[in-house]
Order: C-alpha cells, then structure tokens, then sequence
C-alpha cells in the first residue's frame, strides 16, 4: 500500500503534513527520535494505516533502518518528506567544527541518506515526490548552523531535481520564513498545504521551491 513517509514527524508541520496526507486516504509512515503515539493516535483517528519507527536522522544507519522497516509494513512509499532539523540558536564563531558537523548531518545530511535511499526506486517506478522543508531565505546570524543547513537543503534539492526530474520524481522543498504557531501566518496546517499541492501538481507545473511568508503570500519558485 503505497502512502507518504514524514521523517521528522512531531507537533508543527510534521503532524500537520500527515494529517493532510491521511485526509485523502493516504497510508501513513512516521519517523522521528522521540515519542509518536500523540501524533499516530491523532492519524489513526482518521482512518489510515499508520507505522512508526524511531530514529536518528542524522545518523545513515539508523535512518536507513526505519525508512525499511516502514516500508515492509506500508511498501514502498509514494512521498517521503523530511522535517528533521536541528532548531537551535548559536552566534558565529560559538559552535565547534565537531557541534556544527553533528548538526549539519540532521539538517542536510539526513536529507541526502532519504533521497539515496528511496529516490533510486521512485525513478524505477516512474514517479514520486520528495519533499524537503526548508527556512531562512536569508541567512541569520544568531542561528547561523541552521542558516547554513537551510542552504545547504536549497543546493541539494536542487540537484536532485536535476538527477531525478526526467524519471518522473518531483523533488522540492518549501520554504518557512518564520516561526511556525498555531493561529499565526505560519500555522502548520496553512503550510502542510504546500506539501500536498506540490505532490499533486502535474509534471509541466512542477517547481522547485515554495516559500512560505505568511497565510496569504505563499510564493512558488522554479
């Protein structure tokens, strides 16, 4: 039973993303370091088969790990989204090397173990969608390690687009320009959205990039 796969699956635009999907049948996949019941019970409500594994997403194994155990449950996924990153402040010059690479293999490295581990059988298929949630269109220096993240997912994104695009893999990100509240410009429902209408979106209206700037400005970019 083909579904969507959300690694990063917790309060904010993780549940809110699978609810979404679950909202229109899809089975659903979550993967995450901490707890899932919350949001599992919240989609099982709705009706669809739901998985859960644990792990770390910046570690390859451990992320590899779950990304096959969920699908031997759901089969092989027909989205997969990634949220995981690591939200925290930090000022230039005030993180190690060692503090700046273990949050860099969560919030981009992680990205490229899922897209390796999944888009070489989306391409097999025909088709897919891998969606990368992105932020800071302009850097800021007083979270300058996920700025840096942040970049670093629009490069990749993009070259994945240019790898996988032709075997009918939609690869995009969207693009969150400020801090995700419920009842705000940037409620996780309003911004799940995006994720849905970037997977149904018929190949000649494919884009790259969706950026988020509050509930009634949502920009795409090719």
């Amino acid at each position: 039973m083909a579904g969507v796969v959300i690694i990063g699956a917790g309060p904010g635009i993780g549940r809110s993303v699978a609810m979404r999907f679950a909202r229109e049948g899809l089975a659903v996949g979550l993967v995450a370091r901490g707890s899932l019941k919350e949001v599992a019970a919240a989609v099982e409500s709705l009706g669809v088969p739901v998985v859960t594994a644990t792990a770390d997403a910046g570690d390859e194994e451990s992320l590899r790990g779950a990304l096959s155990a969920v699908a031997e449950r759901l089969g092989p996924p027909e989205v997969v989204v990634y949220n995981a990153a690591v939200i925290r402040p930090d000022a230039p010059g005030e993180l190690s090397v060692r503090e700046h690479l273990d949050r860099w293999a969560v919030n981009v490295l992680g990205a490229h173990t899922a897209a390796a581990h999944v888009l070489p059988g989306m391409a097999d298929r025909g088709r897919g969608t891998f969606v990368v949630t992105g932020g800071m269109p302009e850097p800021v220096p007083e979270y300058l390690s996920l700025s840096l993240g942040k970049a670093g997912i629009r490069a990749l994104v993009g070259a994945l687009d240019r790898a996988y695009r032709s075997a009918g893999v939609h690869v995009a990100s969207v693009t969150v320009a400020g801090a995700v509240a419920p009842g705000t410009d940037f409620d996780p429902d309003d911004i799940a959205e995006h994720y849905w209408r970037l997977h149904v979106a018929p190949g000649e209206e494919w884009v790259t990039e969706v950026v988020h700037s509050g509930r009634v400005s949502a920009a795409p970019v090719r």
